[in-house]
């Protein structure tokens, strides 16, 4: 039971539970770093385990415990809070810093939902970020789903919970990078975090996470060219993004992954269609 695989899945859960911490307590800075670290040692366990030779299927149901906290609750959290923080974007921000600003957004947020406290959050658009709620519930029937489908041993049937995780971390990292350059002035970033762009954006992410749509998966069974084509130009692809847009780069990667994995499933039934 207490192999090394399971231990770095251990870790895995430890990193999410942190992450959840950390975003209660407004520190949306720091807790996306914190899944960060997780996905590797979601990766890390796989890896391990399969060196030594010890997978099997009490690895397989820890892994998916893990990413369920990691990848499922904590990201619906975070996101409950950015959603919070964001909820009045209409104007400059008064705060002298991103934490201060979140803190005081979060604090008004609880007061007005759970103590019926009259403050700025006294409204029904409060009720909104109660709507990433929707992460986590997707999340479970993706990784229970993929726990027992076994058309995805090579590949997936719909985004990866890490992968999806990926994609919302654009929006604290945004949030957080960009606080001094707009707290005096909304721009675009009004339309970004509108709250119902963000709602939006949620209930597409999870939906997407139990679509019938093959993803290809990362894993490499050898470092031939050959048959991980689409693997090598994701990669490449991925790391051009991220040196030259940084943050930016996060949908971008996500986006390229989803259309790389739609023509490569057209061009494996054209090829096996030939033979």
């Amino acid at each position: 039971m207490f192999n090394i695989p399971n231990i770095l899945t251990a870790f895995n859960l430890l990193s999410g539970c942190f992450a959840i911490l950390f975003a209660i307590a407004g520190r949306i800075d720091i807790a996306p770093f914190l899944l960060f670290l997780a996905a590797f040692f979601d990766f890390l366990d796989g890896f391990v385990a399969r060196k030594m030779g010890v997978s099997g299927i009490l690895g397989k149901q820890l892994d998916s415990l893990a990413d369920m906290v990691s990848f499922g609750l904590a990201p619906g959290i975070i996101m409950m809070v950015v959603m919070v923080t964001t909820i009045y974007i209409d104007g400059p921000f008064f705060t002298p810093d991103f934490v201060s600003h979140v803190h005081l957004q979060w604090l008004n947020w609880i007061n007005a939902l759970f103590y019926a406290v009259p403050n700025s959050m006294d409204a029904s658009i409060k009720y909104l970020p109660l709507t990433a709620l929707f992460i986590p519930f997707m999340s479970m029937f993706r990784l229970a789903k993929f726990n027992i489908d076994e058309r995805q041993t090579d590949s997936f049937i719909g985004v990866p919970t890490p992968m999806n995780t990926f994609f919302l971390m654009f929006f604290p990292l945004t949030l957080w990078l960009n606080y001094e350059n707009w707290r005096y002035e909304a721009g675009i970033f009004e339309y970004i975090f509108n709250s119902y762009v963000l709602v939006g954006v949620i209930v597409v992410m999870g939906l997407l996470l139990v679509a019938e749509l093959p993803l290809f998966a990362l894993k490499l069974k050898h470092f031939k060219w050959k048959e991980n084509e689409v693997r090598y130009i994701f990669v490449g692809t991925s790391l051009l993004l991220i040196l030259t847009l940084r943050v930016w780069s996060i949908p971008l990667i996500v986006i390229l992954y989803i259309i790389l994995s739609v023509i490569n499933n057209k061009y494996s039934k054209t090829r096996n269609n030939e033979i």
